[in-house]
This record gives C-alpha cells, sequence and structure tokens, in this order.
C-alpha cells in the first residue's frame, strides 16, 4: 500500500483560495458564524480557477502513487521471489473534491478523511503503523453519498501524541513490524488513532472487507 498526496501543493492551493474567499465574503458584507466558513459560490471570479488547480492537484496526487507503485513493484521483482500482477492497482483518493450525481441533481462532493465507496468500488482504508488495513468493496450507501471512512481517524492531535508517549511506548506498540521508532514519529504511535476493528464494524453498512492486512514493514518519509 501507497499513500502520497499532491505533497504541499494542495495546501498552497487551499490557502491562497481560502483567503480569495475570506475578501469575497467581505465585499459581498456576507455575515458568518465563523470567517473560516468562507465559500466560492458556483459562477463566481475564483471559482473555476479554484476547480482547475484542485483538479491539477489531485492528478499529481495520483500520478505521483503511480510512479511510486512501479519503482517499488521493479524493487520487489529484483529482491522478490517471482510473481504476476493479476489485478489491476486500487487507486482512491482521500481529502479531495469531485463533482458527482446524488438525489437527481450534480452536486460538488468534497470528502475529508472518506473515500467513494459505491457499489462495487474498491477501496483502502488504513490502520495505524501497528494495525491491521482493510481492503473493502463498497455498497453505495446513499445516505453516506457512497462515501467510507479513509481510515481510523485520530483520537488524540499530534501534539498531545508526543506529550503522552516515548520512543519505548512506539517500540511496545509496534513489535513485530520493522518501522522508525524514533522520536521522530511518535505522533504516529498506534494509540494516537481510534481503533480501527471498530471503525470497520461501525461502518459495515458502507462496505464489505474483501481483504485484511497485517503489515510487516512500514516506510514513512
Amino acid at each position: 500500500m501507497l499513500h502520497s498526496g499532491s505533497r504541499g501543493i494542495g495546501n498552497v492551493i487551499a490557502s491562497y483560495f481560502i483567503q480569495q474567499a475570506k475578501r469575497d465574503m467581505e465585499r459581498w458584507l456576507i455575515q458568518l458564524p465563523d470567517k473560516n466558513l468562507a465559500y466560492l459560490p458556483e459562477g463566481s471570479d475564483y471559482f473555476d480557477d479554484y476547480v482547475e488547480a484542485v483538479n491539477w492537484a489531485q492528478h499529481y496526487a495520483w500520478q505521483n502513487r503511480q510512479s511510486k507503485l512501479e519503482r517499488v513493484l521493479a524493487a520487489l521483482r529484483i529482491h522478490a521471489p517471482s510473481f504476476t500482477e493479476t489485478e489491476k492497482a486500487i487507486n482512491c483518493h482521500h481529502n479531495y473534491v469531485e463533482k458527482e450525481y446524488h438525489y437527481g441533481a450534480n452536486v460538488w462532493v468534497t470528502r475529508k478523511g472518506a473515500i467513494r465507496a459505491r457499489q462495487g468500488d474498491l477501496g483502502i482504508i488504513p490502520g495505524s503503523m501497528g494495525a491491521k488495513s482493510y481492503i473493502v468493496r463498497g455498497k453505495g450507501n446513499k445516505d453516506s453519498f457512497c462515501s467510507c471512512a479513509h481510515g481510523a481517524g485520530r483520537k488524540m492531535s499530534r501534539t498531545e501524541a508526543k506529550k503522552r508517549f516515548n520512543p519505548e511506548d512506539l517500540q511496545e506498540q509496534t513489535k513485530g513490524v520493522v518501522c522508525r521508532k524514533d522520536a521522530g514519529v511518535i505522533d504516529e504511535i498506534p494509540s494516537a488513532y481510534k481503533d480501527i476493528d471498530t471503525v470497520m464494524q461501525n461502518q459495515s453498512d458502507l462496505v464489505s472487507v474483501v481483504h485484511t492486512l497485517k503489515q510487516v514493514l512500514c516506510v514513512k518519509g
């Protein structure tokens, strides 16, 4: 499993357009409960530019993963026993925007910490550095806009995890996994995340489990 996004450019794009949206709210005298709820109405000056930039970043992220996958497979062919690829790679965005048809209308769907899970869609739901991960098949639940959770999700912030745990805790919680176990990745310690099995049980109406995976190697960087 490979996890890679737009490597910072997505954050730059979001920051730029959030500022534009806030300026538009002020210009149009729109009062919001929180200024961070600022938005770009469809048809406004910056809306199309935002959609174009987001699509670029999402395609860049996809190409990133594709490139990494090719490199990993090339390395495995050198060092692992001979194998043949028999299935198509599963590619699933999370934290992304897509125009889709729901409830009789074409709407913009933002999936934050979620992936698309239409009927038959294959998806990846990763656990933490020490937990299981899942390959799933979507059930097309309309109430969720055909979505499911991207992963376990954090139960504490990165800052809180660094305060609570130390490298010894990390070593204990990642036994059996070859991975970094130093202070630099304390924020990724398994205890900082919700229990992935509970999360999977809670979304059994959204996806069915195809494969359950347990990593032996985790590379972070």
